[in-house]
């Protein structure tokens, strides 16, 4: 996670791994470092879908590795001001059994803990869920106990309308993953649309699943991944049937998502500059000799946020803040 916050995240949003020792350390470690994180500890039971070496041994087994995070986070001694929270996370529906996404939902009730889980991200984990449910991811989710205000939906690239409506009723969120769903989405998330409909939306590096762990490249390849949406891939068509109309983002809304719009989707109080908010900062340093900003004459504001976003390098993030802390940065 030094890397994560030298890059300027403030607070990540983890799948771990279904080893309680090891996502255990990765608590240890983001209270070290000074990191905001949700942490999961990942469930995945289901033999039929997951190697021996790497599940649950059980459904029970399951919801008490959960549990048992739970309550890791919340006694850990060195966590007092709440820097980390527990995440319930079933990895998605394929890899876990019926009776464990049920014992998940239940707990999800009790303890009141955020949710993650992976939500139709490509056409074969659609269809593996309408085959085995007859009903879609999100339909699923929700009638296991697994779809609230602080559940956070990974991908979604093939929520229906109906599915769309589900999820704003409930309040939950989608972490859109822009670079992660080139390479394994078969897919591109309908991003505008979702906003339009009222969804909570945040941006997802996804880490693992592209060659960027950064929330900048993330935000700008929501950007044109959203305009690739609008106009369309295929040389072959004629521009008119080629594209999704009136999809495009543009960087007013890519920031939005990478700052207010992943606190919203989080239910947490971040990403936002007001009262009452916990104050999590980046300071850019538009002139670093080795960044990448390049800036002439006279610059707006808006302008200037622009080219931040569209043109910031690792090397312009002087310094990081999480609550109030420098974690990041030369003082």
């Amino acid at each position: 996670m030094t890397d994560l916050l030298a890059q300027g995240t403030t607070t990540a949003l983890y799948f771990a791994t279904v080893h309680q020792e090891a996502t255990h350390k990765l608590v240890d470690l983001c209270l070290a470092h000074g990191q905001r994180a949700l942490v999961g500890k990942v469930a995945m039971d289901d033999p039929a879908a997951c190697p021996d070496y790497y599940r649950d041994a059980s459904a029970e087994d399951a919801v008490d590795g959960a549990r048992a995070l739970i309550d890791y986070v919340r006694g850990h001694p060195d966590n007092t001001e709440g820097l980390v929270w527990p995440v319930i996370t079933p990895r998605f529906i394929p890899s876990c059994t019926d009776a464990a996404l049920s014992g998940l939902g239940s707990l999800a009730r009790e303890t009141g803990c955020h949710v993650q889980t992976h939500c139709s991200e490509s056409d074969w984990a659609h269809g593996h869920v309408l085959a085995r449910h007859g009903v879609t991811d999100a339909a699923s989710l929700d009638g296991f106990g697994l779809l609230g205000r602080r559940t956070v939906l990974a991908h979604a690239n093939f929520l229906t309308d109906d599915d769309m409506e589900r999820v704003r009723a409930r309040g939950a969120a989608v972490a859109h993953c822009p670079l992660s769903n080139a390479y394994f989405a078969n897919a591109v998330f309908p991003l505008r649309r979702a906003l339009e409909k009222g969804l909570h939306v945040g941006l997802g590096t996804d880490i693992s699943g592209g060659h960027a762990a950064s929330l900048f490249d993330t935000a700008r390849m929501a950007i044109a991944a959203s305009r690739m949406l609008e106009t369309g891939v295929d040389p072959d068509l004629p521009a008119d049937q080629r594209g999704c109309p009136a999809s495009r983002i543009d960087v007013v809304t890519a920031f939005h998502l990478a700052t207010a719009g992943g606190g919203r989707a989080l239910d947490l109080p971040i990403g936002r500059f007001e009262p009452g908010c916990w104050f999590d900062a980046l300071l850019i340093d538009c002139e670093a000799a080795n960044g990448s900003i390049r800036l002439f004459g006279e610059v707006s504001p808006e302008d200037l946020a622009g080219k931040i976003l569209l043109n910031a390098s690792r090397a312009n993030i002087a310094q990081v803040w999480v609550g109030g802390r420098r974690v990041a940065g030369d003082a």
